[in-house]
């Protein structure tokens, strides 16, 4: 684990929540698997949160169903890797991150997956400097992050797995079936001691992926994170990742950031499903995934304009341009939808004229 940076942008959840991973393993009285930090309660309550018998607030990380979570943790504590799958906005990179954290105190053992992730990135590469002078030897070795967690019996995690090419993917399979890593160029291999497994992500709605092969499956044991189930759970997550988000980036605090946020989240779940909340006006959907996330990212953009460029108040216009960026997607027909949506629902709702207005403004 890196030394405690307090300055930096984005500090890693071991160091974030580093008070409340300790205040868990001082009270955590119950069986740890090998090498594990914490014990498979105590992970679950780290990410779900929840209080200890002295009093300490473990804050949650994953609001959801407790049983997702659960299957989570147990399938790690086996011999089998975790596939974390789901839409956009699911917080799969977000849950892989805490379980690392809180299993080994180390979650940067991390290949990004994308079309150009090379062989070397889930195995090992070679410092060709030392290569060319003294030939192949450990020395000249450079471990990948999985197997630097084989070897160490730490958590690796693997986002956006299905991005990787598909010759790439298949590394895993010996990595995953025979916890062993050959190497043979030195004649010998890397074995993974107790301790090690591997978080993946993958996204099941984006296109050009490289679907897995039924072997790696096999491999995985699949958890599928939901969307968030009511509007009020998803008001919940986004106003607590809005929140250390702000803290983060040095925002104040600014009066109107509810009302807001249940504006966002609203027209998002809406737009998501066709149909508004009282289920009275179907609408048609957008090519956009209208994610937690993105509402995340447009609250978050419209409270520094509201800090930096208006009256110190979170208000409708504040957030109108992020909305309106994620759902035109496709300028033609996103932009038809939307100009349906806000003249047939948003203009008839009550308390909404602010809203109506400033989408109305930024659509032009």
């Amino acid at each position: 684990m890196t030394d405690l940076v307090t300055d930096v942008l984005r500090q890693h959840a071991e160091d974030a929540f580093a008070a409340e991973l300790a205040a868990l393993a001082a009270r955590d009285d119950r069986p740890r698997p090998e090498r594990w930090r914490l014990s498979p309660w105590a992970v679950a309550t780290y990410l779900l949160g929840g209080e200890l018998d002295d009093g300490t607030v473990i804050t949650p990380k994953y609001i959801g169903p407790r049983r997702v979570v659960e299957v989570a943790v147990t399938t790690l504590a086996t011999d089998r890797a975790l596939l974390l799958l789901g839409v956009p906005g699911t917080a799969k990179t977000w849950v892989s991150e805490h379980l690392a954290a809180a299993i080994s105190g180390d979650s940067t053992l991390l290949v990004q997956g994308t079309a150009g992730t090379p062989e070397e990135a889930v195995r090992y590469g070679w410092n060709y400097a030392r290569l060319l002078t003294d030939g192949p030897s450990r020395e000249a070795l450079v471990p990948s992050p999985l197997m630097r967690a084989m070897a160490d019996g730490r958590i690796a995690r693997v986002e956006e797995l299905t991005r990787i090419p598909a010759d790439v993917q298949d590394s895993l399979i010996t990595i995953l079936s025979e916890k062993t890593l050959p190497i043979p160029e030195l004649g010998t291999e890397t074995q993974a001691v107790r301790g090690f497994n591997v978080v993946a992500t993958a996204n099941d709605r984006d296109r050009g992926v490289n679907e897995l092969s039924s072997a790696l499956r096999r491999r995985f044991n699949t958890v599928v994170l939901p969307l968030p189930g009511s509007l009020e759970e998803e008001v919940d997550i986004v106003t607590r990742r809005v929140e250390q988000l702000g803290r983060s980036l040095q925002l104040p605090e600014l009066p109107g950031g509810a009302q807001e946020i249940r504006r966002v989240v609203t027209v998002f779940r809406e737009l998501r499903a066709g149909l508004t909340a009282d289920g009275r006006t179907k609408v048609k959907t957008p090519s956009g995934t209208l994610s937690t996330a993105e509402a995340i990212s447009v609250v978050t953009n419209g409270m520094a304009l509201a800090a930096h460029f208006g009256d110190g108040v979170l208000r409708a216009g504040d957030v109108a341009a992020g909305v309106i960026g994620a759902v035109v997607h496709d300028p033609a027909a996103d932009q038809q939808i939307w100009r349906e949506y806000v003249e047939g629902v948003v203009r008839e709702r009550d308390g909404w004229q602010d809203f109506y207005r400033a989408a109305r403004e930024n659509a032009r």
